[in-house]
């Protein structure tokens, strides 16, 4: 039986915890705390260790699904949790000052993981703010030279974490299956 890691990272308030929650086969384990800084203005409760899930894939293999902390001061946990890794989501919160500067933050910070891997990325809150575009997104990615799977995702929805699950499979192996 094979099993699998995927980390999935992003500002607060983006969408881990709750795509991990929305995707796994077992009951997750989360490690959220009152917010107790500039955080609280944005959630009442914020992720200071990990979240964890599985999904079940056919045959038995299994994907372990690890979330980062959103906040910097919480960073130590990001090296410790990608070892191992296969690849990485990286959620982006379209209603944030400047979800760009958060898209270069985060490659920039994970780039050798990355470079070893690849990157997903899933934009969340486009229905409450639809700029930047997903075109947009691209436009910014190519300028550094990357093509990563840009989605629009809604972190509640199975179906769309599903897919930006799979978008991640498909570019470390184009080979599978569906």
């Amino acid at each position: 039986m094979s099993q699998f890691k995927i980390i999935f990272t992003g500002p607060v308030g983006a969408g881990k915890t709750t795509a991990i929650n929305s995707i796994s086969d077992t009951p997750p384990v989360k490690t959220d705390a009152s917010a107790s800084d500039m955080t609280k203005t944005r959630k009442s409760s914020t992720t200071v260790a990990l979240d964890y899930g599985v999904m079940n894939l056919p045959g038995g293999e299994k994907l372990h699904l690890y979330g980062t902390p959103g906040q910097e001061r919480f960073d130590f946990m990001w090296d410790i949790l990608v070892t191992g890794g296969i690849g990485l989501v990286l959620l982006l919160d379209n209603t944030r000052a400047d979800p760009f500067q958060d898209m270069r933050f985060f490659l920039d910070t994970f780039e050798k993981f990355i470079s070893q891997t690849t990157v997903a990325i899933g934009v969340t809150q486009m229905d409450l703010s639809s700029t930047p575009t997903i075109d947009e997104y691209h436009i910014q990615l190519n300028k550094l030279g990357l093509k990563p799977p840009v989605f629009a995702v809604d972190a509640r929805e199975k179906s769309d974490v599903s897919l930006l699950i799979q978008s991640l499979l498909y570019t470390l192996d184009p080979g599978l299956e569906g």
